[in-house]
């Protein structure tokens, strides 16, 4: 854990935008989250807005008011998703203000602060670090295909989804979680901001990652946990969708990462890929999705449901469908847990 943090979601905190801060809210090993500063949820626990669990974490108005009541706040972490990544004006004037007060600034937009002379002047005057999360990395430390994947000898699990924003992070660390609960050796390869701000130690930022290098990156994530941890089962944090016009993706950890089984999550709610109606864009059923998954070589071991938008009873009658139809497992993370996956995850482990 490298220091106690608030997390910044201008009145974002209730809202889909805000996903990093909620991978952080549920759990991180790289920060203590101390609180969170959204003026419209001011005065209430970040949990009990999130999904009604309190979890001790006050949600201010102002970073004055964080200050005020939280001693020794080390970092102030970006904790939203904006349209082209960018970072508002309002929220620049708060950034400038929490280094003022000698914290330091841990950014997953795509809009780097620390290219920004003021604050990159701002942050020397004080002493406080700026870290672009999403800044790319330099070319040579980037690393191309070589086929050593195939020196890796655990089961590879992606978790895939049928669009943008639909949980797969959320069920991957869950699933990475429950594993090592039951003796399980369990790794999460994580490929957004947001798995490397939970504490990720193998993965990368795929988003940030040129074309040429991203099944390299895939592959030397994967090669380097196998060599460095000896893990029972990886667990490959997906990103967009396969067949997302907005930003395919998801074959790259099929082909380059030669993940075998596939965690599928999916939105019932949701009909339109990025949930944009306007676009016209038609998310696929899932039946064809698995089908698709299984052309690329890989196997579908059980589908997951992100609930938004449904109702407890609609939600089961999703679950039981989509059972009936594609005789999978069909698990609702959030409400259920994942152990019915961690079973189907031992079956699949290698003889030694």
């Amino acid at each position: 854990m490298e220091g106690t943090a608030i997390i910044l979601t201008h009145n974002q905190l209730g809202k889909s935008s805000a996903k990093t801060a909620h991978g952080l809210i549920r759990g991180t090993s790289r920060y203590r989250i101390a609180g969170v500063i959204d003026p419209e949820m001011a005065g209430r626990d970040a949990g009990e807005v999130l999904d009604g669990i309190h979890r001790d974490i006050p949600v201010f108005a102002t970073l004055q008011d964080a200050v005020q009541h939280l001693p020794n706040i080390d970092f102030c972490l970006i904790g939203v998703a904006t349209k082209g990544g960018k970072l508002p004006l309002e929220m620049q004037k708060t950034v400038a203000e929490a280094i003022r007060n000698g914290i330091s600034i841990v950014n997953g937009l795509h809009e780097a602060i620390g290219d920004k002379p003021q604050m990159a002047e701002l942050a020397r005057q004080f002493g406080v670090r700026l870290l672009d999360i999403r800044k790319p990395k330099p070319k040579n430390e980037l690393h191309f295909w070589t086929g050593r994947i195939r020196e890796v000898d655990c089961p590879r699990v992606a978790v895939l989804g049928t669009d943008c924003n639909v949980g797969k992070r959320t069920t991957a660390r869950m699933l990475t979680l429950a594993c090592r609960e039951v003796g399980l050796k369990a790794e999460m390869i994580y490929t957004g901001q947001t798995g490397w701000m939970q504490g990720g130690r193998y993965g990368f930022v795929f988003d940030t990652t040129p074309n040429d290098f991203v099944s390299g990156e895939v592959e030397h994530a994967i090669v380097t946990c196998w060599e460095e941890q000896r893990p029972d089962v990886m667990f490959i944090e997906g990103q967009s969708s396969l067949r997302n016009p907005s930003g395919p993706c998801g074959s790259e950890f099929l082909v380059s990462g030669e993940a075998r089984y596939v965690v599928l999550q999916h939105a019932p709610a949701r009909t339109y890929f990025d949930d944009n109606e306007a676009a016209g864009s038609v998310i696929p059923s899932l039946s064809t999705e698995v089908e698709l998954i299984r052309l690329y070589g890989a196997k579908v071991i059980a589908i997951t449901l992100n609930t938004l938008g449904l109702t407890g009873e609609e939600s089961k009658a999703w679950q039981q469908k989509y059972g009936t139809e594609l005789k999978l497992p069909v698990i609702r993370p959030l409400e259920e847990g994942v152990q019915r996956i961690v079973d189907l995850v031992i079956q699949i482990q290698p003889a030694r």
